[in-house]
């Protein structure tokens, strides 16, 4: 596939001691030669590194650099790629793109590097968005999910089902066309149904093996509520174990949601400490428990916060009652104070102490089945796009399984059956069309 020259920073904006320029495409390395004094980087060997100066039009020297030459197919976009080591200010950095662009060398696309890298057939979709994954990665267990894609991990885990499928469609397919082969392994429902099964099974455990992978690499949206003054602003300051919100004895501190991130034991919890919920008729508090509520609602995780030193109040068992169907840990704050609340499967704490918040940090991780993530595979998917497709290609199969149930012929549960297989290939971009890839890629880093 022939492209034209791009080029692009590659590093982040800013002044460090060094940036870098990739410039990537068939003319990459002639064109690039023009303004280059050094050795002829037409005649070099590739995965090479020299040294030289890049000129300006009228052959002065604008910045000392040094170049690696990468031959296709052996770059990260299977085409023939330089990439410069220029001094690490804004300006001449700036200067040194400027200079590459005027050699008729487009500059590049956020993400285009990748997309080349993927249409070239160097990488599948899976590792691309990998890359990516590695870059935003918060945590050493996200940044060990993004490594398996980078790696092929997680797409041999798409492409070994993907093969499983292929194997039940080709034998249906002889069955059908070549009826007359006598080695042919007839594919009857009693065949088939039980091989979707096991296909169902294992996507089911790929499925909830993905969810918990999910909430590493993305965080868990993690709300912290509970009526005013209970203690939610110092639960948010014990965690974090720094003065993150403004804490005082008066009602209503908390006028708005605060945000913050913490790391338990490789799991990134996105805490947003909300204003106390209740009934108000100040406007910018009411303001405050609407917003409160939102966050409530969107919630992968609450934490519900109640004052151990007082019996529940209709607040408290409002808060309760609109909570119940969440995946929440309620928490008895003031454990230092004598004991008022009557309530069972409560987290004892004291903010003041700090009594408590280490059995608090385990409660979260078991309620989301993370206890053991040390000792975790984890091999599975963690992007939304991967994992609905999954879910897609689940119900394909189920839909075999209602037509086996309604005995119609074999030919119909082929339908189904590569319904499942393309589905699969989507996460591998196996199937995509260009505009949804320019959308896609238009997300990453531009130079990546």
């Amino acid at each position: 596939m022939k492209f034209d020259t791009i080029a692009a920073i590659s590093t982040a904006f800013g002044t460090a001691g060094i940036s870098v320029i990739r410039i990537s495409g068939d003319e990459a390395i002639s064109k690039f030669n023009q303004v280059f004094r050094g050795k002829n980087l037409n005649k070099v060997s590739t995965h090479t590194l020299h040294y030289g100066h890049i000129l300006n039009e009228d052959g002065s020297i604008l910045d000392e650099v040094m170049v690696a030459v990468l031959k296709g197919p052996k770059s990260f976009t299977a085409e023939d790629t330089v990439e410069v080591s220029t001094h690490g200010g804004i300006l001449i950095t700036q200067k040194v793109l400027e200079r590459i662009l005027s050699l008729d060398i487009r500059l590049a696309e956020p993400g285009e590097f990748s997309q080349r890298a993927y249409l070239n057939g160097r990488i599948d979709l899976v590792e691309a968005e990998s890359i990516m994954d590695l870059i935003h990665a918060k945590s050493e267990q996200a940044l060990k999910i993004a490594n398996l894609g980078v790696q092929k991990e997680t797409s041999q885990l798409i492409r070994n089902l993907r093969s499983k499928l292929l194997t039940i469609i080709a034998q249906i397919e002889v069955n059908i066309d070549y009826p007359e082969y006598d080695d042919a392994i007839v594919m009857s429902k009693e065949i088939i149904g039980p091989k979707t099964k096991e296909l169902i099974d294992e996507i089911t455990i790929i499925l909830k093996e993905s969810y918990k992978n999910q909430l590493i690499r993305e965080g868990v949206k993690t709300v912290i509520i509970g009526k005013p003054n209970v203690g939610k602003s110092s639960l948010l300051n014990a965690l974090l174990k720094e003065e993150k919100a403004i804490v005082t004895d008066i009602e209503g501190t908390t006028r708005d949601t605060i945000e913050a991130y913490i790391n338990i034991k490789g799991v990134t919890l996105k805490l947003i400490d909300t204003a106390g919920i209740r009934e108000t008729t100040d406007v910018v508090e009411r303001m405050g428990v609407d917003r409160s509520i939102k966050a409530l609602n969107e919630a992968e995780l609450v934490l519900l916060v109640l004052d151990q030193s007082r019996a529940l109040t209709k607040e408290d068992k409002e808060l309760l009652d609109k909570t119940k169907d969440k995946k929440r840990i309620i928490i008895a704050n003031k454990s230092d104070l004598p004991k008022a609340l009557s309530i069972e499967e409560v987290i004892p704490i004291s903010t003041i102490t700090k009594f408590g918040l280490s059995d608090l940090e385990q409660a979260i991780l078991k309620l989301l089945s993370l206890e053991d993530i040390e000792a975790r595979d984890f091999n599975y998917l963690s992007n939304i796009r991967h994992i609905m497709k999954v879910k897609e290609a689940k119900a394909y199969l189920e839909n075999v399984l209602t037509s086996i149930d309604l005995d119609m012929p074999v030919d119909v549960y082929a339908i189904d059956l590569t319904g499942a297989w393309r589905t699969l290939g989507d996460i591998l971009g196996e199937n995509y069309q260009d505009d949804l890839l320019s959308e896609l890629f238009s997300k990453f880093c531009l130079g990546k």
